[in-house]
């Protein structure tokens, strides 16, 4: 359920943020694998999110916490410390692809959705993807979302429709243990490569 207009209000003003850091892996392997499903985030996928998300001392990763507690993060990896994949489309970006962000996660709490959490972080993940000297963010964008959240979301913030792509997590789910909170089985959801440009 998301919170009142009153009750929005109270929170947001007990919602802090920090960059991402090693004393809150915990809470966000724990936020991650309850929202997006089991083994979706682990100790060393997230170290290596973490390493992919600085450019000198600049960190462009974030947390979200209210009462101490990871409420929202998301993973953001510098320009500079990714590389392009069949799920991408360089061709289709308006913008070179070596000045492209990669906007790998944007998670909140269920309970917390509603209080400006995940449009809040993705605002301090760009100020620091431009001083990294990105241009512009890309994202896969999970189109089972409820209710088709996170597309809308993204739309909402910017982020343009480039490519659908099928099957997006299948691999993952396949070999890498992901379990897919919509599939039955392996994962079938669809992908939205999206860009936002800054």
């Amino acid at each position: 359920m998301k919170p009142s207009n009153h009750l929005s209000h109270i929170i947001q003003s007990d919602i802090y943020y920090e960059p991402l850091a090693p004393e809150f892996f915990a809470g966000v392997i724990s936020l991650g694998n309850l929202v997006h499903g089991d083994n979706y985030l682990t100790d060393a996928l997230l170290a290596d999110y973490y390493t992919k998300s600085f450019v000198g001392n600049t960190n462009a990763s974030w947390v979200a916490l209210y009462k101490n507690k990871v409420v929202g993060f998301r993973l953001t990896f510098a320009h500079t410390q990714w590389q392009t994949d069949e799920w991408c489309t360089p061709t289709l970006w308006p913008v070179e692809s070596n000045t492209v962000c990669y906007f790998k996660c944007n998670t909140v709490d269920p309970a917390m959705q509603g209080c400006g959490i995940g449009s809040a972080l993705l605002r301090k993940s760009i100020k620091c993807a431009q001083a990294q000297g990105a241009e512009a963010g890309l994202a896969h964008i999970w189109l089972a979302s409820p209710g088709n959240s996170a597309f809308k979301y993204f739309t909402k913030n910017g982020g343009q429709l480039i490519k659908k792509h099928p099957n997006k997590w299948r691999y993952a789910s396949i070999h890498e243990g992901y379990d897919c909170p919509v599939c039955h089985g392996f994962c079938e959801c669809e992908g939205a490569e999206m860009l936002l440009q800054f």
